[in-house]
């Protein structure tokens, strides 16, 4: 029998018989990779297990602990999951139901005004564990478009995506289901058939490590003139262990939620009455972001940077001027007709920026030119995507525009990177993710040689620090390319914080100039950088990282002082009024309650220090230490030990409360 050669992921060369599969190679490396492999990658394209190979082809064999493997996983969960409800409901249909982002989600239209609840989620999941227990082959099937709308005839929703596909008017979602006038379908049992692209796992019994979450709406096609069908949500990994931190990690997620916390902690508020997607600033809240924005003046001012400030709204010319309205007008709020114009509430705070560096003849000798600001701006977000600070209509950017020479760039883009990780640093951040972001041609200004010169600046700072980064292709500005920088908080949650983006189009479309040593005139390279994004996000993101825990420099509170009784209150009030002169945030709670009772109050604000005083105080002049977190009470501290243990906390921002 003819023979032929596959090359594997590590160079490697392995010769099995003609019409071998993949299955077959995995077999052949050894019996644990043929029982744990999913699907094949043949020359970039992924296959199921049973595809032929060809001669010279290079092979990679799926497992279930990889990012394919696991979306393989989450992709069959999902079929597993249709089927169950199709069985579950008779006269029931179903439209999409693709993988994503830990898990997978099926939409459906149940028949007459049948809605799911939480005890139907928990029906459909021991159905499913009954499909997964017998092992069903997925098996893959053609039908030319005609035989498969006649397939499809009682699903007017698989219906219409093949229509859509065979038509022309495919979109992402439709490409997953169905690919071009051909059809391809899986069945896994003799009731259920779902019309897919695949590839799938070999059979149902390489699931079951999935749980499903929750039930929502959905618009079909994500349009709300649509019907309104009902979406279920799970969850699916490779393993027991891996679902169950997952699951464990939604549920300190869920304790940590920046909007729960900001109500137990009196931190801010979002009023009905306000409007969606705007908050107001209680005192606590507004003490812990006066200290971060302080700290980010701070740092700019050290950093050579100038301070400016610039309305709230504009003139629509400028927003013409600087393209917004050409490329982000969904983004902006409805224009205000004036008298003298139209107005819109500024989306971004770069074209006033870039009016205050067109103010005068500038010189070679003045640049870089930073400029910094925290400047509030308004985004139109829709309804349904609002969610807390972390989706807000009306926030406040750490926003920095600076003005460079070309030879400037590559050391200033450079030295923003230092910026970035050392600030963020300093709020108890360490695990970073860059991304370089590059052009979409159709989504962009500018030619191919301004942007291949900014993108190579940007690659280049970034190597030059020896950082790993992903690319993002086409994720990039209207105006240029750009550098985020993910930050991963205590749960292992991924947050888009601080950006760094090359503008070689602003200071075209303002006519920026600087005279050059040589008497000529000159266009500024343009650097857009917002280090905390907006304050108003980071601030979530970093409650949820801190899980309210507030290091004392920040802590809105530092020190609560509790007299164990009203014989003690004087002298409360002295210390006190000690640590306040120190520079100290402190509160005293009266002996109107059991000390118990006070104690267990206070420790649920997370406040880092709890000083409990009382006869043996008075006389020693000393306090009892309640350290947050600590199993056990410190005794007899001095006043002034203390109160110099917490002032060098503070000045050294330090996240230890030890002594």
């Amino acid at each position: 029998m003819a023979e032929i050669s596959l090359t594997l992921p590590d160079g490697s060369q392995r010769t099995l018989s003609e019409g071998a599969t993949t299955a077959d190679l995995a077999a052949d490396i050894g019996k644990r990779l043929a029982k744990d492999a999913l699907i094949g990658v043949v020359d970039g394209v992924e296959v199921d297990l049973d595809v032929p190979l060809d001669d010279g082809a290079a092979v990679e064999i799926v497992v279930p602990d990889s990012d394919r493997g696991l979306h393989t996983i989450r992709h069959s969960t999902a079929h597993v999951l249709a089927q169950a409800v199709l069985e579950m409901w008779p006269g029931a249909t179903f439209a999409i139901g693709p993988p994503i982002e830990n898990g997978f989600y099926y939409d459906f239209d149940l028949p007459g005004d049948a809605t799911f609840s939480d005890e139907d989620l928990d029906a459909i999941d021991a159905k499913m564990r009954e499909i997964v227990k017998a092992r069903q082959s997925f098996v893959r099937s053609e039908l030319p478009a005609a035989e498969a709308l006649e397939l499809m005839a009682d699903h007017q929703y698989k219906q219409a995506i093949i229509e859509a596909v065979t038509g022309g008017d495919d979109d992402s979602e439709m490409a997953s289901e169905a690919d071009g006038d051909v059809i391809s379908f899986y069945r896994n049992s003799d009731s259920f058939v779902d019309m897919c692209v695949g590839p799938h796992v070999p059979h149902t019994g390489h699931l079951g490590h999935f749980k499903l979450m929750r039930v929502a709406g959905a618009y079909w096609r994500g349009n709300e003139k649509n019907k309104m069908l009902q979406r279920i949500y799970g969850t699916a990994w490779a393993d027991k262990k891996q679902l169950a931190t997952h699951l464990h990690n939604l549920e300190e997620a869920a304790k940590r939620d920046h909007r729960k916390l900001a109500n137990d902690l009196d931190l801010l508020s979002f009023p009905s009455k306000l409007g969606g997607g705007l908050a107001v600033w209680h005192p606590k809240g507004g003490i812990v972001r006066k200290l971060i924005e302080d700290y980010s003046r701070d740092r700019h001012e050290k950093g050579g940077y100038e301070f400016v400030y610039t309305p709230n709204l504009a003139n629509g010319n400028l927003f013409e001027q600087s393209g917004h309205l050409a490329w982000y007008a969904d983004g902006m709020y409805p224009p205000m007709e004036m008298d003298n114009g139209t107005y819109y509430p500024k989306p971004m705070n770069c074209p006033m920026h870039c009016l205050i560096f067109d103010r005068g003849q500038r010189s070679y000798r003045e640049l870089p030119l930073r400029l910094f600001e925290l400047g509030t701006v308004y985004r139109y977000e829709r309804a349904g995507t609002l969610h807390g600070l972390m989706r807000i209509r009306g926030f406040t950017q750490d926003d920095s525009h600076i003005y460079c020479t070309q030879e400037q760039l590559g050391d200033e883009v450079a030295s923003l990177l230092d910026f970035v990780i050392s600030v963020l640093q300093a709020f108890g951040f360490d695990d970073f993710v860059f991304n370089l972001s590059t052009r979409d041609p159709e989504k962009s200004v500018g030619t191919d040689d301004i942007w291949e010169l900014a993108t190579d600046a940007l690659r280049a700072a970034l190597e030059r620090h020896g950082l790993e980064y992903a690319i993002k292709e086409g994720d990039a500005a209207f105006y240029g390319p750009k550098i985020d920088v993910d930050v991963k908080d205590a749960i292992g949650r991924s947050w888009q914080l601080s950006t760094i983006q090359a503008d070689f189009q602003l200071p075209e479309r303002f006519e920026l100039e600087y005279v050059d040593d040589d008497g000529g005139r000159k266009r500024p390279i343009m650097l857009h950088r917002a280090l905390l994004g907006s304050v108003e996000r980071f601030f979530g993101v970093l409650l949820e990282h801190l899980a309210g825990n507030f290091p004392v420099w920040l802590a809105p509170v530092q020190v609560s002082i509790l007299p164990v009784a009203e014989t003690h209150q004087a002298y409360a009030d002295e210390v006190a009024a000690k640590l306040v002169a120190s520079g100290r945030r402190v509160e005293v709670i009266e002996a109107n309650d059991p000390l118990g009772k006070r104690i267990r109050t206070i420790k649920m604000q997370k406040v880092p220090y709890i000083l409990v005083v009382g006869d043996d105080d008075v006389a020693n002049g000393t306090v009892g230490v309640n350290v947050r977190g600590a199993d056990k009470p410190e005794r007899d501290v001095p006043v002034d030990t203390f109160a110099a243990r917490v002032a060098t906390q503070d000045a050294e921002r330090s996240f230890d409360l030890d002594a």
